[in-house]
C-alpha cells in the first residue's frame, strides 16, 4: 500500500503548510514531539560515537560564500537581504569550519566531529515543493569530520556503523549504497583520489553492506557514498550521505599543527544520517501511514476504565506503563466506553479495564487498526517492557 505523507500528517494533526510561508512548516503539538524524539534520538547516538554538537548562524556576510566557492555555483538558490551583504545559509560546512579555525587545533585533536542540527534555506521553485519532503527551511542532522588522510577510512567506517544502527531502528532493513567516483572535472590529484576512493571502499566492505560503483558520479571535490531506504512500497529514499572534501578547508584556511610542527591541512568528511528531519519525517510516514514506531510518538498508551469502581487498578497499570518508559494517559471521566475510543483515536495502544479485567488481573489491548485482545496483566507488562524504544539505551 502507498501512502501520501501530507495526507496522514494532516490526519494525525502532525503539521501543516499555507501560502503565507510556503516551503516551510507548521508543526503542531504532536508533530513536534516527533519531530523532537527523532532529533533527541539522532542527538544521543552521535555522543555515544564522539560528536560535539555546535550551533552556527543563521546570516553570513556573502563575501564567505565567495570565497568557499558556494557564491559561484549556488548563488540562485540562496536567500540574500536586500539592501545588505548577507545571505541565509543554504547549508552548515563553512560555518563549522569557522569554529574549527578560531582555535589552534593540534593533531592529537583530530579527528575532531562537530554536528549540528543545522536550519536551511534554499530558494527552491514553487513547482518543486512538495509537502514537508521538498521544502525551503529544513533543518539537517549535519556533522563535518575533521581529520587526516590516514583516518579517512576508521572515520567512514564508523559512520557506516551508526548509519546502520540507527536505520535499524527506524525499522529500515532493506539498503542500497553507492559509491560514486571521480569525475572528469575534479579537484586534486589522482593520488589522493586513490586514497579516497580506496578508504571508502574499504570501509563499506567492512560494514557489510552490499554497493555499486557509479563512475564519474563523485564530486569534484572528493568522492562519496550514498545510502538509500526502500520502504514498503518498494520506493527509494536517498538519505545518507559521507562525502570526502579535499578542497573546501584549504580554500577557507583551515589547518593544524601535524606532528612534525608544520602546519597542514585537514580532511574534512561531511556527513548525514537522516538528511533533512523534514524529509525523513515524510519518509516515515509514507512508510508506516499511521502505524509509526510507538516510541517516536507524543502519545503512547492510553489506559481507559470503563466504571470508576476500576480506577484504582488502571491508575496502577498507568503508572507501570510510565516506569517501563512510555508515555500514558488515564482517562477515569465518566462517559461511554465508545466516547473514550473515539476521543484516543490517534493513540495507538488503548487499555481498556472493565470489572471482569479487574478481578481477573488482565487488560483489553486495544491497536490502532482496531484489533484487540484479552491478556493476563503479567503478560502484558512483559510485553510492554519488550516495546522497541532507543530512547531508553
Amino acid at each position: 500500500m502507498l501512502y501520501d505523507h501530507r495526507k496522514i500528517g494532516r490526519e494525525m494533526g502532525l503539521f501543516h503548510i499555507q501560502e503565507d510561508a510556503a516551503g516551510s512548516v507548521f508543526w503542531h503539538p504532536r508533530g513536534y514531539a516527533l519531530y523532537r524524539n527523532i532529533e533527541n534520538y539522532i542527538r544521543m547516538k552521535q555522543l555515544q560515537y564522539g560528536y560535539d554538537e555546535v550551533k552556527s548562524p543563521q546570516l553570513y556576510d556573502v563575501s564567505l560564500w565567495k570565497k568557499s566557492g558556494h557564491w559561484d555555483h549556488f548563488k540562485e538558490n540562496m536567500y540574500s537581504i536586500e539592501d545588505s551583504n548577507f545571505s541565509l545559509k543554504p547549508m552548515n560546512c563553512p560555518g563549522h569550519i569557522q569554529i574549527f579555525n578560531s582555535d589552534l587545533i593540534s593533531y592529537k585533536q583530530l579527528p575532531l566531529r562537530l554536528a549540528e542540527f543545522g536550519c536551511c534555506h534554499r530558494n527552491e521553485p514553487s513547482g518543486a515543493l512538495h509537502g514537508i519532503m521538498r521544502v525551503r527551511q529544513f533543518v539537517q542532522d549535519d556533522a563535518h569530520i575533521f581529520c587526516m588522510e590516514n583516518q579517512i577510512q576508521s572515520e567512514a567506517l564508523a559512520f557506516c556503523k551508526m548509519l546502520q544502527e540507527v536505520y535499524d531502528d527506524f525499522g529500515f532493513k532493506n539498503i542500497k549504497v553507492a559509491l560514486s567516483l571521480r569525475p572528469d572535472d575534479r579537484a586534486g590529484n589522482d593520488a589522493d583520489w586513490d586514497l579516497a576512493e580506496q578508504a571508502l571502499e574499504e570501509a563499506i566492505k567492512q560494514a557489510g553492506f552490499e554497493y555499486i560503483l557509479q563512475p564519474g558520479e563523485g564530486a569534484f571535490y572528493g568522492p562519496k557514498l550514498e545510502f538509500a531506504l526502500i520502504d514498503q512500497g518498494g520506493r527509494e529514499w536517498q538519505c545518507g550521505t559521507i562525502q570526502l572534501d579535499f578542497v573546501l578547508a584549504g580554500r577557507l584556511g583551515a589547518k593544524y599543527v601535524a606532528q612534525d610542527g608544520s602546519q597542514k591541512v585537514p580532511v574534512i568528511l561531511h556527513r548525514a544520517v537522516l538528511g533533512s528531519l523534514e524529509r525523513f519525517i515524510g519518509i516515515l510516514l509514507e512508510h508506516y501511514g499511521k502505524d509509526l514506531p510507538v516510541w517516536l510518538l507524543k502519545d503512547q498508551f492510553a489506559v481507559l476504565p470503563i466504571k470508576p469502581s476500576v480506577n484504582d487498578y488502571a491508575c496502577n497499570v498507568k503508572e507501570a506503563v510510565l516506569q517501563f518508559g512510555f508515555n500514558a494517559e488515564l482517562d477515569s471521566d465518566d462517559i461511554s466506553l465508545g466516547d473514550k475510543i473515539k476521543k484516543y483515536y490517534h493513540i495507538p495502544n488503548l487499555i481498556i479495564i472493565g470489572d471482569r479485567e479487574a478481578k481477573n488481573g488482565q487488560v483489553v489491548w486495544r491497536k490502532l487498526d482496531g484489533s484487540q485482545e484479552v491478556i493476563d496483566l503479567h503478560i502484558f507488562y512483559e510485553k510492554v517492557k519488550n516495546v522497541k524504544n532507543p530512547l531508553k539505551k
